[in-house]
């Protein structure tokens, strides 16, 4: 289960000394939502509930699906544009066939960071489940999910892991909530080894042309990443839960010009309404667009990408 108990000791602030049956760990962060490090190595991800000593962990793993798509698009180009380059290459070497395949394989690449929100979990009708009407492997959690216990949510999200499919797209979330109607999500999007910064395309003569995607289009491309993948952590948040809104926070490492460090930010704060939410045709929307109908902050840039913003306090 996701739900600890554990004993943590101050080294200093910011920065404590774990100790559970698992062996010693360290972690750093902010009360309520912290990432943690521990003997064995392996990251978690915690929030807690203020005043029950509970929290809820996501353990996540460092192999990413689409980064490693990312970097085997990149990989291939390489050699392929290497190939090309060839003063003795010769029209008859050339793998139109393979050549092709590796370009329709970065488009679908491309397409799929820009598509997550079209995909969810399926529903779950909480008041047939508690009847018996359908059978669910939920059903012990029904009576208690209808009552507004938010306990028993965590409880939920540890048993259907709604956000493991979305790990391909980032590193973690976070989940938390004081209110039975509300639900906020904290994802952290990984921009940097999810969206490509070459493009592909197939010259005449049947090799790759790989170029530099411009600065426009990059942070285009970014935007509609980070917005799509917003969109579907709602999508998935409100499939679970009977929650009316949901507030989604996607976070992300950028530079801060003002420290010139690189920092974890928020770079896009939404308020999702179920009701509203459920009128968009996923098929058909542009997600930069579609989250500009929800409250939200956002400041974003065409030619400099995102800036860092305040997070929405739940209405």
């Amino acid at each position: 289960m996701g739900l600890n108990f554990r004993k943590s000791i101050n080294i200093f602030p910011g920065v404590k000394l774990n100790l559970s049956k698992s062996g010693v760990g360290v972690s750093t962060g902010v009360k309520g939502a912290r990432v943690s490090l521990n003997s064995k190595g392996q990251a978690r991800t915690t929030l807690s509930v203020p005043g029950t000593g509970i929290y809820y962990t996501k353990q996540v793993s460092t192999k990413k699906i689409a980064k490693e798509m990312k970097e085997k698009v990149t990989n291939k180009g390489k050699q392929e544009s290497a190939k090309a380059s060839k003063a003795a290459t010769k029209e008859s070497d050339i793998d139109v066939a393979a050549n092709e395949a590796q370009v329709n394989e970065y488009l679908e690449y491309v397409e799929a960071i820009k598509s997550v929100h079209k995909d969810t979990d399926g529903y779950i009708d909480w008041e047939r489940v508690n009847s018996g009407e359908l059978q669910s492997d939920f059903k012990p959690f029904a009576e208690k999910v209808l009552a507004g216990d938010i306990d028993t949510y965590f409880e939920v999200i540890d048993a259907a892991k709604p956000f493991d499919d979305l790990l391909d797209f980032g590193s973690s979330f976070e989940v938390g909530t004081d209110n039975p109607e509300v639900m906020e999500v904290e994802f952290r999007v990984k921009s940097d080894e999810i969206v490509p910064t070459v493009e592909y395309s197939l010259k005449a003569n049947g090799t790759v042309s790989e170029k530099e995607l411009s600065k426009t289009n990059y942070y285009a491309l970014m935007q509609d990443y980070v917005a799509s993948t917003t969109i579907r952590v709602a999508r998935d948040t409100f499939a679970l839960l009977p929650v009316k809104t949901c507030v989604v926070h996607a976070v992300d490492t950028i530079l801060n010009t003002a420290t010139g460090h690189e920092e974890e930010m928020t770079l896009l704060s939404v308020e999702f309404k179920r009701d509203q939410l459920l009128t968009l045709n996923m098929a058909m929307i542009d997600p930069s667009d579609a989250i500009t109908g929800f409250k939200n902050n956002c400041k974003f840039v065409k030619t400099t990408g995102f800036k860092p913003v305040e997070r929405i306090i739940p209405s």
